[in-house]
């Protein structure tokens, strides 16, 4: 068989609708240039050229796992995260656009702060979050990015040689359920993006979601097992008026902030995204 780039483009495009995949027309360019290995300017410059089976065989190959439920972040690995491309696997939670106001939150904490800072990046996964902050303020920050998998802080550490901050950045595994170790020194910020999903809901869950590490998902019985243990275990890793901000669940917001209340910081807020969900919830030491 034959055809050419632009052809097979239009019928996978059309395929992956057919399938109900959001976004089929950003998916179609993004699968080919991942199994023919081009760049989006060669996908453009290269459309009319023609495609032999061993080049389609590829492509069918992708997208055969695609249509399994795999996601698509998982098959090219990497994705875009404020503004930042950043290595994937499927050992690590899919940064989302949700989270990108966590990222900002910490952002605006930061500026305009001069001098030394240090900052936490709690269940880090790819290090999304502590990356964005690191490449988006002027303040001499240091970063430690911190995970209980060993196999997602391998590609947070990618991400940090990428992004040229391995001078300012060390991983670390932690636990965020046990509490803070003073060896690992305060922190100006902490940022943290907790598994917050409650375990009997993840079954339902779309069958995309699934494939991501359950670890990174399960927030206990009420999706709030993470929240609990941090609030209280890494109060005393801030520094005073040190800010710990969460990522949280779009009905988990009010819940959050009355565990950090009970806590004992002395100003908590609620912070929304671009669809008017409270999303980050602000502790402030």
């Amino acid at each position: 068989m034959v055809t050419t780039l632009n052809d097979c483009y239009l019928d996978l495009k059309a395929k992956l609708k057919r399938h109900g995949i959001a976004g089929a027309q950003m998916e179609a360019k993004e699968l080919i240039c991942c199994a023919l290995e081009l760049s989006k300017q060669e996908f453009v410059l290269k459309k009319n050229q023609f495609l032999f089976d061993k080049e389609l065989g590829r492509v069918d190959a992708l997208v055969s796992q695609r249509l399994s439920g795999v996601p698509l972040q998982h098959l090219i690995g990497e994705w875009e995260f404020y503004g930042l491309t950043l290595k994937v696997s499927k050992d690590t939670l899919i940064p989302r656009p949700d989270t990108e106001t966590l990222a900002e939150c910490g952002i605006n904490y930061l500026k305009n702060r001069g001098g030394k800072c240090r900052m936490l990046d709690l269940c880090c996964g790819t290090g999304c979050v502590g990356i964005a902050v690191m490449k988006h303020t002027d303040c001499d920050l240091h970063g430690v990015f911190g995970d209980l998998s060993r196999e997602a802080l391998a590609v947070c550490r990618e991400n940090i040689v990428e992004h040229g901050l391995s001078g300012r950045a060390m991983t670390v595994v932690l636990d965020a359920t046990q509490p803070w170790a003073a060896t690992l020194g305060k922190f100006n910020l902490i940022v943290c993006n907790p598994p917050y999903i409650p375990t009997g809901d993840i079954p339902a869950l779309d069958i995309e979601v699934r494939h991501e590490p359950v670890m990174a998902l399960d927030g206990g019985d009420d999706g709030l097992d993470f929240y609990r243990a941090i609030v209280t275990g890494y109060r005393e890793a801030l520094q005073t008026g040190g800010l710990l901000a969460f990522e949280v669940g779009f009905d988990q917001a009010d819940a959050v902030m009355a565990l950090a209340r009970d806590a004992g910081y002395g100003e908590v807020s609620a912070a929304k995204d671009l669809t008017g969900v409270r999303r980050v919830v602000l502790c402030k030491r």
